[in-house]
């Protein structure tokens, strides 16, 4: 593919809700709002900025609303937000969120365990949801992420067949999309572009993007079998903080510097600016001291002669 055919990659960066909620400190609010802000100046379009839980249960989010409230007025910016159940959600479309995610996962064993909920209530849950936003809120976009969508470090080994079919339950239940996410590190590329692949075969237009974790370090390789399978929406987190309670030894999400030279070396356009997406990471530095960074583009810095896609794009023609 020449780098003027390749499509656009919307990069979604999850570190303030993702990164922060898997470490034990809570960031302040003021520098999430820093964070967030940095991050839209870099040119990242897309933002999940914190989840609507009950502040007992994660105080690193309790401040979510008020973090909505200042992401919707970056230009631009379409402001994402997850929620694990219909009182959150109902919370999240009251803050003005464009778009939703609700986590649906492929294994009753990591229902259970992340949101205290069987398959059926988790699914009666998602047809209130979707028929709220149906009613009041149909501007917003509504995301089924599909967690442990390739492999689950309570229940093992998950079949395509098994992640599908959840796949075409949260679809019927009236979401817009369905992404597959990779929550505990299972995934390989193979299996990637299989997976995904069928989803777009099976879910057509409702087929969405990609949530990777890099805990055995499969991350980029699983985002180039993901494009293979026309995947065109990628999550990934600044220094790659985040991770699963379950899924022991993660490493974290991939890392969203990383992706973007990855996206950008390859022809793909994303938007965004390496580095300053590499200078907002001193906002992290500074709130979190000591919270462990990953990222190689980081530390190695854009090769001599780098240029974008976009400027790529103009060459070639």
């Amino acid at each position: 593919m020449s780098a003027a055919a390749s499509p656009a990659m919307l990069v979604s960066e999850v570190g303030p809700r993702d990164g922060l909620q898997s470490i034990q400190r809570t960031m302040p609010t003021a520098d999430k709002l820093r964070w967030i802000t940095a991050l839209h100046a870099a040119g990242v379009r897309e933002i999940e900025v914190g989840s609507f839980v009950p502040p007992a249960l994660l105080p690193q989010m309790a401040d979510t609303a008020e973090v909505v409230a200042h992401a919707l007025t970056l230009p631009g910016l379409i402001v994402a937000a997850l929620a694990p159940n219909l009182r959150g959600a109902q919370a999240a479309f009251a803050a003005g969120v464009h778009k939703l995610t609700i986590p649906v996962s492929v294994t009753e064993a990591h229902s259970l365990a992340n949101v205290r909920k069987t398959h059926e209530q988790v699914f009666t849950d998602l047809a209130a949801i979707s028929a709220l936003k149906r009613e009041q809120y149909p501007q917003v976009e509504l995301e089924a992420g599909l967690s442990v969508a390739f492999g689950c470090t309570l229940a093992g080994p998950v079949s395509d067949d098994d992640t599908l079919h959840i796949a075409e339950r949260a679809a019927a239940a009236g979401v817009d999309v369905v992404g597959l996410s990779d929550t505990s590190g299972y995934a390989e590329p193979r299996q990637v572009r299989r997976l995904f692949t069928r989803l777009a075969s099976e879910l057509g237009n409702r087929a969405g993007g990609a949530h990777f974790h890099n805990t055995r370090g499969q991350g980029l390789a699983n985002v180039l079998a993901a494009i293979e399978a026309g995947v065109t929406t990628f999550d990934a987190s600044r220094g790659g903080i985040g991770g699963c309670p379950y899924a022991p030894g993660a490493s974290g999400n991939i890392v969203t510097e990383d992706l973007v030279f990855l996206l950008e070396a390859m022809g793909f356009s994303t938007g965004i600016d390496v580095e300053r997406l590499i200078a907002a990471r001193r906002v992290v530095q500074e709130a979190l001291a000591g919270e462990p960074l990953y990222g190689m583009v980081a530390e190695a810095g854009l090769p001599k002669g780098f240029t974008y896609a976009t400027q790529q794009a103009l060459t070639a023609a």
